[in-house]
């Protein structure tokens, strides 16, 4: 009976949510929802919920239910799981999933509560919480249970984390509570600035990922973007460069960079020279903003790699979690 009872690993983020099972990925889209105000009725959610993001009637809102890696409506956050578990698993009448849902670093017990009855009220018979951390690095299979040092740098939507694991434990570890919207949101006050433009959210989004760099690039791309005139409030054009996203970036950036080095601060020198000679894991979606490896690799002084799934790795290790419970138990929680 038991083999019938279906594993998810799910990692809800902030940007995205991620579900897989086994070594497949079941689920990746935008954690966004369309609802009729009045009625608090979800009408649209994942990729059509954000395409609407800005487009819609005032009886409709676009609504983000994750803010820094957390549940900021808790509702939504609900009937959202559930229906995505539903529409992985089908109808649960008998054999209800177990789920491994992931968490930030440094989460409080009320987060971290919510997030679990979240996933009691979606339909799981049993769920268990692990930091975010520490599912990337079993998603892209660091030796965590040797006496050994692993280095996960995660850049989320949210909220970017950096840890060091060694013997299926977090050794030390930050969490800052910003990430990739924060860098779209860098973006957004750089237009504003240089050229009196107002552009949204979305629009920043697309020129970080379709031209932004972390690092001066050899190859120039540019972008043209409308945006809304300060003076006139009236539509006008403007065309950026990757240079000017490197510059627009440039703060955001140093703050994940003092972000690791405060890990680095507190890990054992025995463990900092395993991760010297390893080096450090970079996913997430900040991963793949052009040049960002090579950008931590310099102001670190130690190798920085992007992984193979930066984007799925975590949903990937929490699957792979269910399975470890019994080494993991000190790491994890549940109800």
């Amino acid at each position: 009976m038991a083999s019938l009872t279906r594993e998810l690993g799910i990692d809800l983020g902030t940007t995205n949510t991620v579900i897989a099972e086994g070594s497949e990925i079941l689920l990746q889209e935008p954690t966004a929802v369309a609802v009729v105000v009045d009625e608090m009725k979800m009408v649209e959610w994942g990729q059509v919920a954000k395409d609407m993001e800005g487009k819609v009637p005032e009886m409709i809102e676009v609504m983000h239910p994750m803010n820094h890696g957390v549940i900021a409506e808790y509702e939504v956050t609900e009937t959202l799981l559930g229906y995505l578990t539903r529409k992985v698993c089908g109808q649960m009448r008998i054999f209800r999933p177990r789920m491994m849902l992931t968490v930030p670093h440094g989460a409080t017990s009320v987060e971290s509560r919510a997030v679990h009855e979240a996933g009691i009220g979606a339909g799981s018979r049993e769920v268990y919480l692990i930091p975010q951390p520490l599912a990337a690095a079993l998603g892209v299979e660091l030796p965590i249970s040797t006496p050994s040092g692993n280095m996960v740098i995660c850049l989320g939507g949210g909220v970017n984390q950096v840890a060091v694991i060694s013997l299926n434990g977090i050794v030390s570890a930050e969490a800052k509570r910003t990430g990739g919207l924060d860098l779209d949101e860098a973006i957004i006050t750089y237009v504003r600035k240089r050229f009196g433009l107002t552009i949204g959210q979305p629009t920043a989004e697309l020129l970080k990922i379709r031209i932004g760099a972390a690092i001066p690039q050899d190859e120039q791309f540019s972008m043209e973007v409308q945006g809304q005139d300060q003076v006139t409030s009236l539509p006008r054009p403007v065309v950026l460069t990757t240079d000017d996203i490197v510059e627009a970036l440039q703060d955001s950036l140093t703050e994940i960079v003092a972000l690791a080095k405060k890990v680095l601060e507190k890990t054992p020198p025995e463990l900092i020279s395993d991760i010297i000679d390893r080096g450090a894991a970079l996913c997430g979606g900040g991963a793949l903003l052009r040049g960002m490896d090579k950008y931590l690799t310099r102001a670190l002084g130690i190798p920085v790699y992007i992984v193979d799934n930066p984007l799925t790795c975590t949903a990937e290790g929490a699957v792979k979690a269910l399975s470890l419970r019994d080494a993991l138990k000190r790491s994890l929680a549940n109800g």
